[in-house]
């Protein structure tokens, strides 16, 4: 008689699955490994998740998920919109380090076929990304807020990107004092354009 699934059998082969992404890559896993890993049965997998397509989707919307409240502690930790784009780009490199980079751009980057559902969910979710940074870079003194939120997102690339390769003490560890330079800049264009 097959086991009764617990109710939290789905966030468990989630994040089974997720460790495992995160550590190889998604086409380097395959559902079995998952299974493996996890020490459940493929019908209990496939059950929660019908296809592999759909975990990686699962997965992908749980890591944006995780960037919203990335987001959101990272506003909370600062008082005014400029020192607020800081502590996103601090968030981001303390989460760095030791890791092979965003799970959204290393899945995206396997996906570059654009009707694939991987890859539409991480540009919607960089899309979204983007938007908060202009948003918020909208409530700051900025002469063109819009390219100062990609400034900044430019500068979360970079941390992950060399983050993941050269690590803490990389060129990642001047990224928050760069995010701040080109705050000033922008700021001071306004007060120049005034």
């Amino acid at each position: 008689m097959p086991r009764k699934p617990t109710p939290d059998a789905h966030d468990r082969i989630l994040d089974a699955a997720a460790d495992l992404f995160d550590r190889y890559g998604v086409h380097a896993v395959g559902m079995q490994q998952v299974i493996d890993e996890l020490g459940c049965g493929k019908q209990l997998l496939y059950r929660e998740f019908a296809s592999k397509d759909k975990l990686v989707v699962a997965y992908l919307e749980r890591c944006t998920q995780d960037w919203d409240r990335t987001f959101a502690r990272a506003l909370a930790a600062a008082d005014t919109p400029e020192e607020q784009l800081v502590e996103v780009v601090r968030a981001v490199q303390s989460m760095v380090p030791g890791t092979r980079g965003c799970s959204l751009r290393n899945t995206h980057a396997e996906f570059p076929d654009p009707e694939h559902p991987a890859h539409r969910v991480s540009v919607e979710h960089f899309k979204a990304v983007r938007e908060q940074l202009r948003a918020l870079a909208r409530r700051t003194s900025a002469a063109d807020p819009d390219r100062l939120g990609d400034r900044i997102m430019l500068i979360i690339d970079g941390v992950y990107a060399s983050g993941a390769t050269l690590g803490a003490t990389g060129a990642a560890a001047e990224a928050i004092a760069l995010a701040r330079d080109v705050i000033r800049a922008e700021s001071s264009l306004a007060v120049a354009d005034s």
